[in-house]
């Protein structure tokens, strides 16, 4: 969508080429086209040449014209170029906070998305359709984003290492950290959500000296935290899978190899 002000700009510009239009010919006797012609010519100042206004009223409309038009025409051009370099800007750090996103899959999301994947069992269901493929296009990932947007996630946390799970949260505790302090996260909301549901599980752990003693009530406590995370990494996973496939295909073919949803999945390329 077009920035509001270039939008403003624009309406208003239109506006006066229709005044023009309308005006010189009434008052000039010119035909559309070249009503339309003169009245371009008169707000990009290039000068008059075959066509000129000869009636008081043509001038005086010229007069407005150039009052109106010239102005507006320089915004427009202005607001124009101010929109493709934000364009180009953005686009420059969302690739930036792509890459971010990687680094925390590589590090964290992906070895604790297996984790609670296969401690789901409600996934069943939709493992299969979990299977990224290289040959996957648009509709295939839409369709399972509509799956996991809509899954009932669950975590049997009995399936789950607590060690394991504390000392992958709270040994990239620093890592987690960096990247909420990452001031390109403001333009990522669903990520942010993320970090700071993983952050607050690492965070319930590091608090628990022994995990082997827990009441059933604080187990619950936890496997609550763990889904909330868990839903949130799914779908964000899926969404980084996409830009991958599209923007690095060598990554999205390793990223396949490793899918956390698939049981026991391995690096190695298959004949």
């Amino acid at each position: 969508m077009l920035p509001l002000r270039l939008r403003i700009y624009l309406a208003i510009f239109v506006g006066v080429l229709a005044v023009g239009i309308v005006g010189f010919t009434l008052t000039e006797g010119l035909t559309p086209l070249d009503a339309l012609y003169f009245t371009i010519v008169t707000v990009g100042t290039v000068g008059y040449g075959d066509i000129h206004p000869t009636t008081p009223a043509g001038k005086a409309l010229a007069v407005l014209v150039i009052v109106m038009g010239v102005g507006t025409f320089l915004s427009v051009i202005a607001s124009v170029a101010e929109a493709v370099i934000q364009r180009r800007e953005k686009e420059a750090r969302l690739e930036k906070l792509n890459m971010v996103i990687g680094a925390f899959f590589s590090e964290v999301g992906t070895p604790l998305l297996r984790a609670f994947a296969n401690a789901d069992p409600n996934l069943a269901g939709v493992r299969d359709a979990c299977r990224v493929a290289p040959s996957w296009g648009a509709q295939d990932f839409a369709a399972l984003r509509g799956l996991l947007e809509s899954h009932p996630y669950k975590v049997a946390i009995g399936g789950i290492d607590l060690p394991w799970l504390k000392d992958l949260l709270v040994g990239e505790r620093t890592f987690l950290l960096g990247l909420l302090e990452n001031p390109m996260l403001h333009e990522h909301e669903t990520f942010t959500s993320l970090l700071w549901a993983v952050f607050h599980l690492a965070d319930e752990l590091s608090h628990r000296e022994d995990l082997s003693a827990l009441p059933p009530s604080d187990l619950a406590h936890l496997a609550n935290d763990m889904e909330r995370a868990y839903a949130l990494l799914a779908v964000q996973w899926l969404a980084y899978m996409e830009h991958l496939k599209a923007a690095y295909p060598y990554l999205f073919s390793l990223a396949v190899r490793l899918n956390p949803f698939v049981p026991n999945p391995s690096p190695v390329v298959q004949p």
